[in-house]
């Protein structure tokens, strides 16, 4: 009866750890999205001109 307490206590620290990777790593994506879109539309153009720059360097299509 030890080992089933054991093995269900490991497999909710699991699930556990997932989850809790899963939260930053989202927040990550999405401010990365953010910061790659939004000042790929912004208005000053040196900033606009460093995100196309970098678009064209990792091979991504912008026009």
């Amino acid at each position: 009866m030890t080992r089933s307490a054991t093995t269900s206590i490991s497999a909710g620290n699991t699930q556990a750890s997932a989850q809790a990777r899963l939260v930053p790593a989202l927040f990550a994506i999405g401010f990365g999205l953010f910061l790659f879109i939004g000042t790929g539309f912004a208005a000053p153009s040196l900033i606009h001109n460093a995100t196309h720059d970098t678009r064209h360097s990792l091979g991504l299509p912008c026009h």
